[in-house]
């Protein structure tokens, strides 16, 4: 059971974030080259889609892929630990079925049905948003409500600092060096590409 609800107000918020989200200046050629490598691998993130069922969006486990993984083909998309083994991090002992070496499509499509997102029906911008903080977790809206997720907004206008540097432990210092997913899928919308 999800701590955060998907209300009215909070799809309204994440509505109002990615339409006023600019990337920074500083980081645009990082979020392009983001882009470039997602889009260079579209097709393993579209067959893992249609694998995994529920009209995930292909977009969405790129962006998760990105974050948890560093775009690494030989890294669970759950936490970015290496296929050669179970999970280690949290979640930890993923996938439970099969054994290792596991190849990265079995491995994401346990990661999405994991989190229930070939559960899911609302695949607006705000619902994939919603979706992407509750994949990272909500200690940010929980406990650190003055900063909005890096996960989400890394390298825009809505973020200058603050994260986890490890599983609970917070850093108000700390600058995320990642793309934000919201970051991507907006420059993504911005280039007519569909989500």
């Amino acid at each position: 059971m999800p701590k955060v609800t998907f209300s009215a107000e909070l799809r309204a918020e994440y509505g109002r974030l990615f339409d006023t989200c600019q990337v920074r200046n500083s980081k645009l050629a990082q979020v392009e080259d983001t882009i470039a490598a997602i889009m260079r691998n579209r097709g393993r993130y579209v067959s893992v889609a249609q694998d995994a069922g529920g009209g995930i969006p292909w977009l969405l486990i790129a962006v998760i892929h990105n974050l948890e993984a560093s775009l690494n083909f030989t890294c669970h998309l759950h936490n970015g630990d290496p296929l050669t083994a179970r999970t280690v991090q949290v979640p930890a002992g993923r996938p439970q079925v099969g054994a290792p070496p596991f190849t990265w499509e079995a491995s994401a499509a346990d990661a999405l049905r994991y989190h229930n997102l070939d559960q899911w029906q609302d695949w607006s911008v705000p619902g994939i948003l919603y979706k992407l903080e509750e994949y990272n977790g909500w200690g940010y809206r929980l406990y650190h409500p003055h900063v909005l997720s890096g996960y989400l907004w890394s390298c825009s206008n809505h973020y200058t600092s603050g994260k986890y540097i490890a599983d609970g432990t917070w850093s108000d210092t700390a600058v995320s060096e990642q793309v934000g997913a919201a970051v991507v899928m907006r420059r993504i919308a911005e280039r007519g590409i569909t989500l």
